[in-house]
């Protein structure tokens, strides 16, 4: 999961520079492992081969990116965070005096506290982790309205044979849409259109 490099130098200060240039971390997030040494001749040609990889917690390392956040606006805050599948998808929740603030119009301040601290975290491993942020359980009812919405949508396109266009919306709430209709038997979604007037189509699947 963790990101890992194999660096081979004369010095541990070569490789630490290398490393903190290759991971794009600071070197007291990093931990070298020695790997191999290789003796030169009379000490000539000597060197040696070192693992480096980032000596973090994922989860806790979200946690501190996030409070360094709610620090800077100076808002008090109460975090939990939750860990599945040994750490590869984590989840965090906040609730606070200002969650509207920190929701924003439509949730925007919210998706994008999302997006950035998901490209934080994502930048100390290899594969795909994923991250999930809720504010005051914005995200909760939000998908919970929007199953209702496309549980309700579905039946009346099964049953008229006729599509609906849903309003505009970004690329969580169709994805919420787009997952809770994946199954059904009797319409397909499809999206349509750019930027922030792209939305779903439930229509009649032929």
């Amino acid at each position: 999961m963790l990101k890992k490099i194999e660096i081979e130098s004369k010095t541990l200060q070569e490789a630490e520079k290398i490393a903190v240039e290759s991971l794009r971390i600071q070197l007291d997030k990093i931990k070298f492992t020695v790997l191999k040494e290789k003796k030169g001749l009379l000490g000539i040609g000597s060197s040696t081969l070192y693992e480096a990889t980032p000596n973090i917690n994922l989860a806790i390392e979200g946690k501190i990116y996030l409070e360094s956040i709610l620090q800077t606006l100076e808002i008090g805050s109460r975090m939990e965070v939750r860990t599945v599948d040994d750490g590869n998808e984590i989840y965090y929740t906040i609730d606070s005096d200002e969650n509207a603030l920190l929701i924003g119009r439509e949730g925007k301040t919210l998706l994008s506290m999302q997006y950035m601290l998901r490209n934080y975290l994502n930048t100390f491993t290899e594969g795909h982790l994923i991250v999930g942020l809720d504010i005051g359980g914005y995200h909760e009812n939000r998908k919970r309205q929007l199953e209702i919405l496309a549980t309700k949508t579905a039946k009346e396109v099964a049953q008229t044979k006729i599509a609906v266009k849903l309003d505009p919306m970004n690329s969580y709430d169709r994805r919420i849409v787009h997952t809770k209709l994946s199954e059904w038997r009797d319409v397909i979604t499809e999206s349509e259109g750019e930027g922030e007037n792209r939305r779903l189509v439930i229509k009649p699947k032929l």
